[in-house]
C-alpha cells in the first residue's frame, strides 16, 4: 500500500484564553494527523475547541486573549510554531489555506470577487495584475461559476455562489492542506449537496489533505475518511470512518449517534444527550463528561480519561474501559 506524505501534523496541542482572570481551556492536549489526498471529519458540537484547533495550524489564534500553551504543528514539513511572519505568509495559501465559517461575511464587499482571488495569487505567485486577474478566471471556472462573474460584487451572488468563491480563494495557489470550517452553514439541502460534491471534485483532482469541521455526521459519513470527535477542548474518539461509525467506542460518540433521527421508525423519539458541555473555564477533575454519560462511575469523576487504542488508528479517551467487560449500548441499524 502507498504510504502517503504526512500534509498536517498536529501534536499535544494546548491553546488556553484569559478573560477576564479566567482561563478558558479551549484547546486540550489534541493530536492529529492528516496525509495527503485525506479528508479528516473533525466532530463535535459549538463551544467544543474545533475552530480554535483550525485557527491554532495557521497560528491565527489571537492573541491576547489566546495562546498555545504547548504543542507542536508541523504543515508540510514547516514548524508552523517556529516559523517566522515572513514564512508564515508564505505558508498560509501556498502550503494551507481555510475556508472561515460565514460565506457572507468572508468577502468584502467593496471588491469585485475576481479582484478578492487575485489577490492571493498575486501575494503568493509574484505574476503581474493581469496574470492574477487571468488565473482568478481560471479559478472561477474550476468553482463551477463563469469568468465573466470576475467583474460582479459578493451581493450579486446567491449564498452557495459566495461559498464556491470563498472555496475558489482558497484553492487560488493549489495548497497541499485545506481546512473548512462548516463550509455548508446557512446554505440549503440542495446547494450543500453541489458545495460538497465540488469539494470531493477538487480533493480527487489536487490530492488536497483537508480538515472538514462539521456537526453533520452525514457530511461526515459522504466525504470523511477519518473522524475526531471533540468534546470540551479534548478528542474522545478518533479512527477510520468505518471504526468510528460502525464500532463506535466512546460513551459521548454513542450520544451523537442515538440523538439522530431514524427516518425508517416514525415512531421513535429523539434519545438527546442530557445536559450541557461543562464550563471549559471549570471543567471538572475527572472526565469532562462524565455529569452526562450514563456509564460514568466515581473513577470517571476522579481522574482524566487515558487514550487507548483498539487498533492502530482507533484510539479511545474513556476510563470506563478499565473494566475489560465494559461496552456501549448503540446499535448500528441494518441497511435494508
Amino acid at each position: 500500500m502507498e504510504k502517503k506524505n504526512v500534509v498536517l501534523d498536529i501534536k499535544n496541542l494546548t491553546v488556553h484564553f484569559v478573560v477576564d482572570g479566567d482561563t478558558v481551556e479551549a484547546v486540550n492536549d489534541v493530536s492529529l494527523t492528516v496525509h495527503e489526498g485525506e479528508t479528516l471529519g473533525l466532530v463535535g458540537e459549538t463551544g467544543a475547541g474545533k475552530t480554535t484547533t483550525a485557527l491554532a495550524a495557521l497560528r491565527l489564534v489571537p492573541n491576547p486573549p489566546g495562546i498555545i500553551k504547548s504543542g507542536e504543528i508541523t504543515v508540510c514539513g514547516h514548524d508552523i510554531m517556529k516559523a517566522k511572519d515572513k514564512e508564515l505568509e508564505k505558508i498560509r495559501g501556498e502550503e494551507i489555506s481555510m475556508i472561515f465559517q460565514d460565506p457572507m461575511t468572508s468577502l468584502n464587499p467593496v471588491f469585485t470577487v475576481g479582484e478578492q482571488i487575485a489577490e492571493s495569487i498575486a501575494l503568493h505567485q509574484g505574476v503581474s495584475k493581469s496574470e492574477a486577474a487571468e488565473k482568478a478566471g481560471d479559478m472561477l471556472e474550476v468553482v463551477g461559476i463563469p469568468r465573466t462573474r470576475a467583474t460582479e460584487y459578493p451581493h450579486q451572488f446567491s449564498g452557495g455562489m459566495k461559498q464556491r468563491v470563498v472555496i475558489a480563494i482558497a484553492l487560488a495557489c493549489n495548497p497541499k492542506m485545506l481546512i473548512a470550517d462548516e463550509p455548508t452553514t446557512a446554505l440549503d439541502v440542495t446547494i450543500q449537496a453541489q458545495v460538497l460534491d465540488l469539494m470531493k471534485e477538487l480533493k480527487q483532482k489536487y490530492g488536497t489533505g483537508t480538515i472538514m469541521i462539521t456537526h453533520d455526521l452525514g457530511i461526515v459519513a459522504e466525504i470523511c475518511d477519518n473522524v475526531a470527535v471533540m468534546y470540551a477542548g479534548s478528542i474522545v474518539e478518533q479512527g477510520t470512518l468505518d471504526e468510528v461509525f460502525n464500532n463506535t467506542k466512546h460513551p459521548y460518540t454513542e450520544g451523537l449517534f442515538n440523538s439522530l433521527p431514524n427516518i425508517g421508525d416514525y415512531d421513535q423519539k429523539l434519545k438527546p444527550i442530557p445536559g450541557l458541555m461543562p464550563d471549559p473555564s471549570h471543567l471538572p477533575a475527572g472526565c469532562a463528561f462524565a455529569e452526562r454519560c450514563q456509564y460514568a462511575t466515581e473513577a470517571c469523576k476522579e481522574k482524566r480519561p487515558e487514550k487507548r487504542h483498539f487498533s492502530d488508528t482507533h484510539i479511545v479517551a474513556c476510563t470506563a474501559y478499565d473494566d475489560p467487560n465494559f461496552h456501549i449500548e448503540r446499535k448500528v441499524e441494518d441497511d435494508e
